[in-house]
């Protein structure tokens, strides 16, 4: 039996993405998202509990497309995987987290209204293409990335 951990996070982001370059140079953008839960009290009254801060992980041309086009506050729909990472602090102790691999981020358009700019993709060589119809090189015959999630694998999460 496969196992599954996608999890979807619909909430606010609490401070600008941060945008890193690994040492081989991929890209990687974090974010924190406040997710709240709405519900009706006893009495009527419509009531915001925080439910939790959720830190994400995205990477490559996704990663550059978020530090551009996210900022404090958006409200965004984030779909991605739960990854466990561990290290050593300073003193030697062992640290873990669990932060989202973004697959897929956007905009919430509940309450808002957005303007989508295609970007061109680079593909392999420096062809920068807007793909009207052919391969990308890099992805496969729908026109997705071949990857488009999570750390390179000559590199670790950060």
């Amino acid at each position: 039996m496969a196992s599954d951990n996608t999890v979807t996070l619909v909430g606010n982001i609490t401070d600008d993405p941060e945008l890193r370059f690994t040492p081989s140079g991929a890209p990687v953008a974090n974010f924190t998202v406040a997710v709240n839960r709405r519900f009706r009290t006893q009495e009527g009254q419509w009531e915001d509990k925080l439910d939790g801060f959720f830190r994400c992980s995205c990477w490559r041309d996704m990663a550059e497309n978020v530090a551009e086009s996210l900022s404090k506050g958006s409200r965004v729909v984030v779909v991605g995987r739960l990854q466990q990472r561990s290290w050593e602090d300073g003193d030697g102790n062992r640290r873990s987290t669990i932060e989202i691999q973004v697959d897929e981020v956007g905009p919430s358009l509940r309450w808002a209204n957005a303007t989508v700019v295609k970007s061109n993709r680079s593909g392999p060589g420096g062809n920068t293409s807007a793909n009207a119809g052919g391969s990308t090189g890099g992805g496969n015959e729908w026109g997705a990335p071949a990857s488009v999630g999570g750390p390179p694998q000559d590199e670790g999460g950060f």
